[in-house]
């Protein structure tokens, strides 16, 4: 696994925060986290690239390729804006560039796997058959979880890309029955590993506590120790 590709069930659902884990688990690499489009942010202002480098530690190299100011999908964000959008090729190309600097490259998208990038209608799920990559799907913890985790894992599926597994991205302290029940039924739904559960507020630690924690949430494969259950 040289290059992952994280994506989710939609958005604000802590795709960032489970990438900063994946990076802080993987401390003895060298990482990349590539974030084609960042959109709803300032020039200036941090985006989701540094914030996973930030978190995870100075072992990360933070990229970003295209910045829109408006929090739409990066299609509709570009289109708005009047600026180019980012093309698959343009994605497979720059992680293929950190590819041979690092041992990881982490390539985050924005919002769902089938959100827009171009006019075309081109989306990550694209630039992950580009890369030949697999593809990490984080999910949230509660009621409606199972439907959308299993419409994208067949998405990927029918698109004939791997599916690396399941992470829920933001586990309550005390969830509720769905939540706690979705964690075994996460994985049958599906069809696929659920290979961790990152704790609602978890991008509120330290950075150092981040990086001490961040292997018990994530299982071996992607560089934790959790265990199942």
């Amino acid at each position: 696994m040289t290059i992952l590709v994280v994506t989710g069930t939609g958005t604000e659902i802590g795709k960032t925060i489970v990438t900063a884990a994946v990076a802080a688990a993987f401390r003895d690499l060298r990482v990349a986290v590539l974030k084609p489009a960042q959109t709803g942010l300032a020039p200036g202002e941090p985006g989701d690239a540094a914030e996973v480098a930030r978190l995870a530690g100075a072992h990360v190299t933070a990229v970003e390729l295209a910045r829109y100011p408006e929090p739409l999908a990066p299609e509709t964000a570009a289109r708005r804006a009047g600026l180019p959008p980012v093309r698959p090729y343009e994605i497979a190309e720059a992680a293929q560039k950190l590819e041979t600097e690092h041992d990881l490259v982490l390539v985050e998208g924005a919002g769902g796997l089938l959100v827009r990038y171009d006019e075309r209608g081109a989306t990550l799920a694209d630039a992950a058959r580009l890369l030949a990559a697999p593809v990490l799907v984080v999910a949230p913890a509660g009621l409606g979880t199972l439907n959308a985790t299993a419409l994208t894992t067949e998405a990927l599926r029918t698109r004939g890309l791997a599916c690396r597994g399941v992470v829920v991205g933001s586990m309550p302290a005390e969830p509720d029955l769905a939540s706690r029940c979705n964690i075994d039924d996460l994985p049958v739904a599906a069809g696929v590993p659920l290979l961790g559960a990152v704790p609602a507020g978890s991008g509120t630690l330290e950075p150092a506590d981040f990086q001490v924690r961040a292997a018990s949430w994530l299982a071996p494969e992607l560089g934790g120790n959790r265990t199942a259950g």
